[in-house]
């Protein structure tokens, strides 16, 4: 299997393309598969590199024998190149469009009240993953089903629940939430909204400051130690990332400046433990929410499966991450029952 960057359609290689070829080794069959046509799968992603999941999503479509040729679009959270997106997938004559995140997602395939409306990938099959809240943001309408004929997706999110009760098994004096979420992002805004519902139910107070307000564009990352200082002023005692696509390309500072003010973090996304300062992560690895994903659209592909009438993909395999440094600089170390099942990193 070779990857191999070219210009596509009048783009050269970019920081924002990349197009990844793959060959079909079938040679010695005498015959082929009606299948083995190949396949043109459109991917965009929101962030500015092919991170894990992307990843897992490209290798296991080079690994499943099925004859695809792939084109990656990275948006580098650009709303604005969403309806060239579009344009070109039609152009290439893309046979499966898949999206990465919230914004990705409705900015290319819509929501379920866009049915019909030519700003959107409508007439092939879509596939998305990462997505925080499907339902919430109206990209589908239930776990049984998205609601749309050509239209199919992952769910690789713990409850809500759980997040809190981990929080308080590791602190138990715990009694205000903070979260910093971007505004532009569908996604962060729905958790956000989430938390001041469960905050009533559950009994803890809540917090919620906006990174960039007024800013229509991407947040500027010189005010993430800013907003900080306003959550640690404010009393919390815990953060959670919510959902931000944002952020977690800005992990380092996020995560550093929140171990400054002395406040841990507890991520859904586990690079930000592994390769940040995050206390704690309960969460599906993103190489493995890629590789469901990329085995939604083969299905959809080689087995010539309509997209809506498969059930909304889970990743249920989580797993507790913890770092150790972390704990140890801000002298919170999670029970020993976290500790047993949990992957530590020093």
């Amino acid at each position: 299997m070779k990857r191999k960057a070219s210009p596509v359609n009048g783009w050269d290689l970019e920081e924002n393309v990349i197009r990844i070829l793959q060959a079909f080794c079938l040679a010695a069959l005498t015959s082929a598969p009606a299948w083995a046509e190949t396949k043109l799968i459109y991917v965009v992603t929101w962030e500015h590199e092919c991170e894990h999941s992307c990843q897992g999503f490209l290798e296991t479509i080079e690994k499943s024998g099925l004859d695809a040729e792939l084109v990656l679009r990275l948006s580098n959270q650009d709303k604005s190149k969403f309806p060239g997106f579009v344009e070109e997938s039609r152009a290439l004559g893309a046979d499966l469009v898949a999206t990465y995140g919230t914004s990705v997602t409705l900015g290319i395939l819509g929501k379920i009240t866009d049915a019909g409306d030519p700003r959107y990938v409508q007439d092939v099959p879509g596939v998305f993953w990462y997505v925080a809240d499907p339902f919430g943001a109206g990209i589908a309408e239930s776990f049984e089903g998205t609601g749309r004929p050509l239209v199919a997706g992952t769910f690789n999110r713990v409850p809500e629940e759980v997040n809190i009760r981990t929080i308080r098994s590791i602190k138990p004096d715990f009694s205000h939430l903070g979260i910093l979420y971007n505004g532009n992002e569908r996604n962060s805004l729905i958790k956000v909204a989430e938390h001041e519902n469960l905050a009533n139910e559950m009994g803890y107070e809540f917090t919620a400051v906006e990174l960039d307000p007024g800013n229509a564009g991407a947040p500027d990352p010189a005010l993430i130690p800013v907003r900080m200082k306003e959550l640690a002023d404010a009393g919390v005692d815990f953060i959670y990332l919510g959902s931000s696509s944002y952020l977690r390309i800005h992990a380092e500072e996020f995560t550093r400046s929140a171990v400054e003010n002395g406040i841990p973090v507890l991520s859904p996304y586990e690079e930000l433990v592994r390769e940040n300062h995050a206390l704690v992560s309960i969460a599906a690895r993103a190489y493995d929410v890629g590789r469901e994903a990329a085995e939604l659209a083969i299905t959809i592909l080689r087995d010539d499966v309509r997209p809506g009438d498969l059930p909304i993909k889970r990743v249920t395999d989580f797993a507790y991450v913890v770092n150790m440094d972390v704990a140890r600089k801000l002298n919170i170390f999670p029970p020993v029952e976290i500790l047993q099942v949990a992957e530590t990193i020093n």
